[in-house]
This record gives C-alpha cells, sequence and structure tokens, in this order.
C-alpha cells in the first residue's frame, strides 16, 4: 500500500521546504574545516549578552512547562510597541506566524495572493491548508502592488502576503506605498505584512507600520528574533494585530510552542538596543564591503535593504558548488525562480572576504 495516497492531494503536492546547509553535513561530506556559513541570513554577532544571561538562567527552570500565554514577553513587546497584549501573537519563528495566519482563516476552496520571488514559506503555508496560491509577477524583483491588489480583488482572495524587505531579492517598498496600498485595499483581504528583515532597514527608510494597525484591523505584521537579535537557532516570532485577528491565530497556535529559554532569551534581548545597534552598522559596513567587491568583479546584483545579496553569476549552481569546496557556505536560489543568482548573507568582516577572494578566484577558473 502507498500511504502517502492516504494524505489529502494538496499535501502530496508540497515541495519540503530546503534550508541552508549546515556547516556539520559540509563538514561531513568534505572533510573540511574552517567553513564560513553564509547562506540563512544569521547575525555574524551571535546573539545579546543579555540573552545569554538570561538563557542561563532561566535553563534551572527546563524540567517545567513554559508559560503558555508568554506574559513577560507580551508584556515586553506590549511596552516596546503600544499595542495590548490581546493583540500580540507568539510563535516559533516568524514562519509560525505565516502558518498560523494561513490556518486560521483559509482553507480549502481559499486563495492567497504574493509575489514572484518571494518567500518560499508564503505558497507553503497556503498549500498546507487547501489553499490557492497566486503568484503575480515582480517589477525588478520587487512587489508589484497594484498588480497584487489587481490580483486579490479580481480572485477574491483571502489574504496576501508581503514581505519588506523581501527576502531573498532585498527589494524594499516605502512606507508611503504600503500606506497608500492598504486604504485602498477592501478591508474583507487580510495582510501579513512579513517585516523579518525589519531591524536593517536605513535610518532613513523607516516607517511605523505598528501605528497602522489602528486604521487596519485587517493587518497583521509579522516579526522576527531570529535575524537582527541573534536568536535563530531558538525560534522565537511575533505578530502584531487587531485583537480578533489575533484571538483566531492563537486559537490554531499549539500550546506552549515557544519554550521557556526562548521567551527569556527574547525579552533580555528585545532590551539590548545597543546590541542591535552594532548588529546595524556591521551590516552596513559588511553591506559595503560585499557589493564593492562584486562590482569590483563585474557582478549585477539587487540592491538589498536587508542583512543579505543577491548576486547574478551566470552559471550559479556550479559556482555554489566550487564554494563549498573553498568552505564557504551560499543559498541557491534556483526554486525562487532566479536560476543564475546566488544569496549571500552579510558576515564578520573576515567572513566576507574569505567569500569574496573564493568567488574571485573560482570565477578566474577557466
Amino acid at each position: 500500500m502507498n500511504y502517502s495516497e492516504l494524505a489529502p492531494p494538496y499535501v502530496r503536492a508540497i515541495a519540503p521546504y530546503q534550508p541552508g546547509k549546515p556547516i556539520a553535513e559540509l563538514e561531513r561530506e568534505l572533510g573540511i574545516t574552517g567553513i564560513v556559513k553564509l547562506a540563512s541570513n544569521e547575525n555574524p554577532l551571535g546573539c545579546s549578552p543579555r540573552a545569554t544571561a538570561a538563557m542561563h538562567e532561566a535553563i534551572s527552570t527546563i524540567a517545567l512547562y513554559p508559560d503558555g500565554n508568554c506574559f513577560e514577553l507580551k508584556d515586553a513587546l506590549s511596552r516596546r510597541y503600544g499595542v495590548e497584549q490581546a493583540g500580540i501573537v507568539l510563535g516559533n519563528g516568524s514562519n509560525d506566524m505565516l502558518e498560523l495566519a494561513a490556518r486560521a482563516f483559509m482553507t480549502v476552496g481559499d486563495k492567497a495572493v504574493y509575489s514572484d520571488h518571494a518567500f518560499a514559506v508564503y505558497p507553503l503555508a497556503t498549500q498546507s491548508v487547501g489553499a490557492t496560491g497566486i503568484s503575480v509577477p515582480a517589477i525588478e524583483f520587487g512587489h508589484d502592488l497594484k498588480a497584487i491588489m489587481k490580483a486579490a480583488v479580481d480572485q477574491q482572495a483571502k489574504l496576501i502576503f508581503i514581505a519588506n524587505p523581501n527576502n531573498p531579492t532585498g527589494t524594499f517598498l516605502s512606507g508611503d506605498a504600503l500606506l497608500e496600498f492598504m486604504r485602498a485595499l477592501p478591508g474583507s483581504i487580510l495582510v501579513v505584512l512579513d517585516e523579518a528583515y525589519n531591524e536593517y532597514l536605513p535610518h532613513e527608510n523607516r516607517y511605523d507600520s505598528v501605528a497602522w494597525l489602528a486604521e487596519f484591523p485587517n493587518l497583521i505584521i509579522s516579526r522576527t528574533f531570529s535575524k537582527a537579535y541573534g536568536l535563530a537557532g531558538l525560534r522565537v516570532g511575533y505578530a502584531l494585530a487587531d485583537a480578533q485577528v489575533a484571538d483566531m491565530m492563537n486559537r490554531v497556535r499549539q500550546p506552549f510552542n515557544v519554550n521557556s529559554i526562548a521567551q527569556a532569551a527574547a525579552v533580555a534581548a528585545l532590551q539590548d538596543t545597543e546590541f542591535v545597534q552594532q548588529t546595524h552598522a556591521l551590516n552596513l559596513r559588511g553591506m559595503k564591503q560585499i557589493t564593492g567587491g562584486l562590482t569590483g568583479m563585474g557582478l549585477e546584483y539587487i540592491r538589498s535593504f536587508g542583512n543579505f545579496v543577491s548576486f547574478r553569476v551566470g552559471n550559479a549552481q556550479h559556482v555554489y558548488q566550487r564554494l563549498l569546496e573553498s568552505g564557504v557556505i551560499v543559498r541557491p536560489v534556483a526554486n525562487y525562480a532566479m536560476p543564475e543568482y546566488l544569496r549571500v548573507s552579510i558576515g564578520l568582516e573576515s567572513e566576507n572576504e574569505k567569500f569574496l577572494s573564493a568567488l574571485k578566484q573560482i570565477l578566474g577558473e577557466k
């Protein structure tokens, strides 16, 4: 008997998410050391010292179930953003927020809209509930808000996913453009605004999306502690939304989906603004280093507002493999309809230099 046939057709059709290659896996495959991983947009500084101290303190409670309502973390987020705790949803990374939004509001026959070259979890979250995903052509690798709105209205979609900055392209939508979009969109369509890379925005490009929640009860803002806060291994994400929307998401949320160590670390990390500022400054320097090196090699790249850059290299699979052999892990993005591109995360200065040196050598090979 083929037991896969017991699963619904829409589950069988899902292509599982492919994460960046772990360092340990490459060590096993090639037997090399000194590997630099620049594949998953992680924080090269690690995490806040305050978060580390909080984790050590919280380990004494590991035999007990965590606070299922995450009161302290919700309280910290409530005070930071000026929102009621009833409008906060917490989860196992911001991916969980995307899944919870899909599970709470969509079912078989419903439709969700997102852009070409947008985060792979949007179609996965949509497919997992039997809904239909509609991918809208991008403009210069970025969201075409007019086309997204037209598709959502014409197709009577339930949900729209928008990433800002976008992953994997790094493109950015101004606050004015997003606000205009929200005001023109029917209130019956929910918008998940995925701001996983919000903390990396240059100061002149920042906007206050949280303030929009008072005007748009159909807005769900998704953020994470995995990127600028350096807690990717702990998996902590959160959503800010209207209390009614948050209530529905919390109804489908798994109990204890944020462990006690993660909760303590996230509270401490949120308070360490100096660490986030250091992360932001390091990223700006590293972005100049990487893009300057790519320009020097005559390579095209997409201007990025995140902590990564997608660059065009022709035979991307070959270059990716040769970089692995050189001890550098980057990210292929052929599954985003970008077969000639690779994405590199911004690392420490020495890590960026190792990547650029290896890439230059590879491109010089005959």
